[in-house]
């Protein structure tokens, strides 16, 4: 089944589902699955907690959205505007603001690094944190 603009939705197509994945494109920072259940409250929409867990698993399995874990252990998460393409972001700790950014030395250090201690399958997040243009000023 299908959203309103046409996009997949991961799993059993419910309304619930629906709703949290067309949130989700709505929303540009990362947020906790505790906030996308508050944002869709607010909207009138009955959605369980728990559906909104699952849903955000079943979207990240699929590589349809980010998830990144905060200092805090807590993850967030975020439709992705690179879908399945390897990137990096840049997150504004103040106001959440994300930048998607490639980057190939890093992923260069990273292939050395590995080969040079004979590790292989090497996979990584990469998440740089500071603060935003609009938030330093």
């Amino acid at each position: 089944m299908t959203a309103d603009d046409g996009t997949a939705v991961q799993g059993r197509a419910t309304r619930q589902r629906i709703a949290v994945s067309a949130l989700l494109r709505e929303v540009e920072e990362f947020r906790s699955a505790q906030e996308l259940h508050r944002l869709l409250a607010e909207r009138g929409e009955r959605v369980g907690l728990t559906t909104v867990y699952r849903t955000l698993q079943s979207l990240a399995d699929a590589g349809e959205i980010d998830v990144m874990r905060i200092a805090t252990g807590e993850h967030l998460y975020r439709r992705c505007g690179q879908v399945h393409h390897h990137h990096h972001h840049l997150v504004c700790r103040d106001c959440g603001r994300t930048v998607e950014i490639d980057g190939p030395p890093v992923e260069r250090w990273i292939g050395l690094a590995a080969a040079e201690h004979g590790y292989s399958e090497v996979s990584h997040t990469f998440d740089l944190v500071g603060r935003c243009p609009g938030c330093t000023a």
